[in-house]
């Protein structure tokens, strides 16, 4: 057995290039139609967050001092709650929406695949 070969065999492999396989395909429309509304969450998501976390620092007087930075951070604070609590339907929504639009591309390749 000749490891060597079988060694140049895998990394000659590597930099072939790739044959496009309706497998691939079936994982590049899949992608397609999730990535959008997973981009979207996990930014809305961050941004809430972060929102959230400075209108708590206001209001407990972190940062800011005062009765108006209280005010003030209680205000933002809900604005980043409100943004947390918002962020999981839209993502729903906006997945559902994705994937009708590539359902039937995405259900016929997989039935080729299927059907092979």
């Amino acid at each position: 057995m000749n490891t060597d070969k079988i060694i140049a065999e895998s990394i000659a492999k590597d930099y072939a290039p790739k044959e496009s396989s309706k497998l691939v395909a079936l994982k590049k429309l899949d992608n397609k139609a999730k990535h959008p509304a997973t981009i979207f969450t996990y930014t809305c998501g961050i941004i809430s967050a972060l929102v959230f976390g400075t209108g708590m620092c206001l209001a407990m007087q972190v940062i800011g001092g005062g009765i108006s930075g209280m005010i003030l951070g209680i205000i933002v604070g809900i604005v980043g709650l409100v943004g947390c609590g918002v962020n999981y339907p839209i993502y729903k929504k906006m997945l559902e929406k994705g994937k009708s639009k590539y359902a039937y591309e995405i259900v016929q390749l997989a039935k080729e695949i299927a059907d092979e």
